[in-house]
């Protein structure tokens, strides 16, 4: 006797759940398709692209549902139907409505229950506007197949293949609530379709299993729709079904050989996109949560090994140091492992920004393009889930503030398109994000004069360039005159500053007035571990990132002697300034007679740090200082060492840019200002105290 059969309700939930985030993916690739279709209206693979997206939402959605959301994307897929067949022109009013249109389906898709009035009624307008646009109107329902195209038409529409599609749902694939005559009715759209049910696998009725699919079907497809439109049908069922898809002409004049071969390696019988969508078979998808919690948790175990490595230095016992060693392997393995996993590439963070950039210039009434270099820069999942917001103000701040209008531009000898450029770069331990614009530039009397009326500044304090450009991080601090809906209250670079600044980056602000506008945000890789040399200053403990550091020399009396008591030492020819750690952070003992100096880069060049002894490298679990701390730039973070001991994080290009500073604020007579006695880098020894 059967027991009683499990709800299948939460199966079905997660199954819906796993659509709308693959949905989700969906309509940003969708989105940066629309916007580069606009830049290229005669790109009939952008044309092939929108149309497939489209497809595929509107079928997956009515599999798992989302009937409201697949009517609605069924107007839209129709409309680009009729811009492939080449009826219909691409227009910017068109891919206006049409990225309006992927806003509504984003709702659709939040709303699978049932919208609201406001929705339904936008979604109604969206519609009117299409038909009006396109000048058709299309009345059949998104659940009845179109008539069935004749062989010349489908000719009339590209390459005609009979496609051979062998399609055998998993036993449960009826329980996640997928209709399998659904994604056979898909089909019927796309042109002639043959279909033979194989139901040799039917059990006698007692043993019948009602959720349980036990047939599959062999379809021969005629049409000229390629293989991956054929796949995306069962884009959200492949992991639970046995699908082979093959194709062979059937008209159209012959391909040539080489590109016969191409089709066939691309149209393999694996049934997947091998170039557009990951192997699900090999990946899935982890909560956030999830994965931060792992790495917490390898963190603590990188702390517990350093305790064990100071325990096994302690005693003599040749076990107990084997067992130690063999850990620190382990350890460092899944520490490298855990912190692979969280990184990711930018690309996806600025392909977020192409529609940004698109409604701004509109709106302004502005022609701005965005360029991209390094989109494959990967970064902590971490950071990167926090940069939307500070690159969102950056650019808003550039279109509104810094590019003029396409007159004024022409006026000037410009290009009348202004162009905003996003990069990305790795250095050392950081990674470098630029936004640069080619506008007017900033300013910096009007910046340095609004300061002054703010009581920022005095009338007469002397002040670098540098140094005036910092005022626009500073809240409310704002030189436009009129306040817009974009921006102008101060607040945009404000925000700017608090995020960077919670992330452990720095800013840098270089402008030329009537050139353009950079701003340079200066990230760490991860803000959970790095790699790391330990040294000592007294009992003090300092961790200086692996990354920056190219290598450590002795400095004794002889070489102070000899470089006349500057903080400048030769190595291999070339002038090295340094920084002693002893005096940055005053601490008031007798150095010793032998003092090591680390090499590090920086983004000034070459700098040394003096320290009394290097004592190795180190496995960093990065730990916040507080908020009581959160404003001493030159220090990342701290870390407790093995024997219960906290160590500050430095990180050396805040380090050299402090000493700098302090040095130019003592010369120019600051009371109050301890200014180190290391110099900057040019003029190293003109220019030393």
């Amino acid at each position: 006797m059967q027991g009683p059969r499990l709800s299948t309700s939460n199966n079905i939930d997660e199954h819906k759940q796993a659509f709308q985030e693959e949905a989700r993916e969906v309509l940003v690739g969708l989105e940066s398709s629309l916007l580069e279709l606009n830049e290229n209206p005669g790109s009939s693979e952008l044309v092939g692209q929108v149309f497939r997206a489209m497809h595929t939402i509107k079928g997956s959605g009515s599999m798992f549902g989302f009937d409201d959301l697949a009517a609605f994307t069924h107007h839209l897929e129709t409309a680009f139907d009729e811009v492939r067949g080449g009826r219909l022109a691409v227009t910017s009013g068109l891919v206006d409505l049409s990225l309006e249109a992927l806003d509504q389906i984003k709702i659709m898709l939040e709303e699978p229950s049932g919208q609201s009035a406001t929705n339904r009624t936008a979604a109604a307008s969206i519609l009117a506007r299409l038909q009006e646009l396109t000048g058709f109107v299309e009345t059949r329902r998104a659940d009845t197949p179109p008539p069935k195209p004749s062989p010349d038409t489908l000719a009339n529409q590209g390459v005609v293949r009979d496609w051979t599609i062998h399609f055998s749902p998993g036993p449960d694939l009826m329980r996640t609530g997928t209709n399998p005559l659904l994604l056979l009715r898909e089909l019927r759209q796309m042109g002639t379709l043959q279909v033979t049910a194989n139901m040799a696998s039917l059990p006698p009725l007692s043993e019948l299993d009602p959720e349980r699919c036990y047939i599959s079907w062999d379809v021969i497809l005629t049409t000229a729709m390629p293989g991956d439109a054929i796949r995306d049908v069962f884009i959200f069922v492949e992991d639970c079904c046995e699908l082979i898809v093959e194709s062979a002409a059937t008209q159209a004049p012959a391909l040539p050989e080489k590109h016969e071969k191409t089709l066939e390696d691309q149209h393999t019988n694996t049934g997947r996109r091998d170039y557009d969508k990951p192997d699900i078979a090999t990946s899935l998808r982890v909560p956030a949560a999830k994965l931060d919690q792992f790495v917490n948790l390898v963190g603590e175990l990188v702390t517990v090994q350093a305790r064990l490595v100071e325990v096994a230095a302690r005693y003599d016992d040749a076990d107990v140091a084997a067992v130690s060693e063999e850990i620190e392997r382990l350890t460092a393995a899944l520490r490298e492992n855990s912190m692979s996993i969280r990184m990711l590439p930018i690309r996806a963070t600025f392909e977020r920004f192409r529609r940004l950039v698109h409604d701004l210039a509109r709106d302004l009434h502005k022609d701005v393009e965005l360029t991209m270099e390094g989109a494959d820069t990967e970064l902590d999942k971490t950071v990167i889930d926090q940069l939307n917001d500070p690159l969102m103000h950056l650019i808003r701040n550039s279109i509104d503030h810094g590019i003029e209008s396409p007159e004024v531009r022409l006026a000037a000898g410009k290009r009348p398109i202004a162009t905003i450029h996003l990069s990305a770069r790795h250095s050392g331990a950081n990674v470098l994000i630029a936004v640069t614009d080619d506008g007017r530039g900033i300013d910096a009397s009007a910046v340095r004069e609004r300061a002054v009326q703010n009581g920022l500044v005095a009338a007469d304090a002397q002040l670098t360039e540098s140094e005036v450009f910092s005022f626009i991080l500073m809240p409310g601090f704002s030189t436009a005159k009129q306040v817009t809906d974009v921006s102008g209250r101060g607040v945009g670079m404000d925000v700017v500053h608090q995020s960077v600044e919670s992330l452990r980056g720095t800013i840098d602000i270089a402008s030329e007035f009537g050139v353009g506008t950079s701003v340079t945000l200066r990230l760490p890789l991860t803000l959970a571990i790095i790699d790391g040399l330990l040294v000592r200053v007294e009992q003090a403990y300092f961790v200086l990132p692996l990354a920056n550091t190219l290598e450590c020399i002795e400095l004794t009396r002889q070489d102070i002697e000899k470089a006349n008591g500057k903080h400048v030492t030769e190595v291999r020819g070339e002038l090295i300034p340094y920084i002693r750690l002893r005096e940055f952070f005053d601490i008031r003992t007798e150095r010793p007679e032998r003092e090591q100096i680390m090499v590090a880069e920086t983004e000034g060049g070459r700098y040394g740090f003096v320290v009394d002894e290097v004592l190795g490298d180190h496995q960093t679990v990065i730990k916040n200082l507080g908020r009581f701390y959160r404003h001493v730039q030159f220090v990342s973070g701290a870390t407790i060492l093995g024997n219960g001991s906290v160590a500050l994080i430095l990180d050396p290009h805040r380090l050299v840019q402090e000493t700098i500073r302090a040095t130019m604020r003592s010369r120019r007579g600051h009371p109050n200002t301890a200014a180190p006695t290391n110099c900057g880098k040019d003029g190293l020894l003109s220019k030393c105290p």
